[in-house]
């Protein structure tokens, strides 16, 4: 799996329907209408996500 930054991350996303509803300190809260799970995204710069991580939200999303 190729790792993504959390800036990405978050903007496909938002591409996939999912709105930011808040941002905690350097995690970005996103909700979607429709679905009990909330994604929480670390953005430390361009930093790369690790591939757990990324392998959560996709099951998630």
């Amino acid at each position: 799996m190729k790792a993504i930054s959390g800036k990405q991350l978050c903007r496909l996303l938002e591409k996939k329907g999912w709105d930011r509803k808040t941002i905690n300190g350097s995690h970005h809260i996103y909700m979607k209408q429709g679905k009990k799970e909330r994604i929480s995204v670390p953005v430390h710069g361009n930093k790369d996500l690790k591939t757990g991580l990324l392998k959560a939200v996709i099951k998630i999303a």
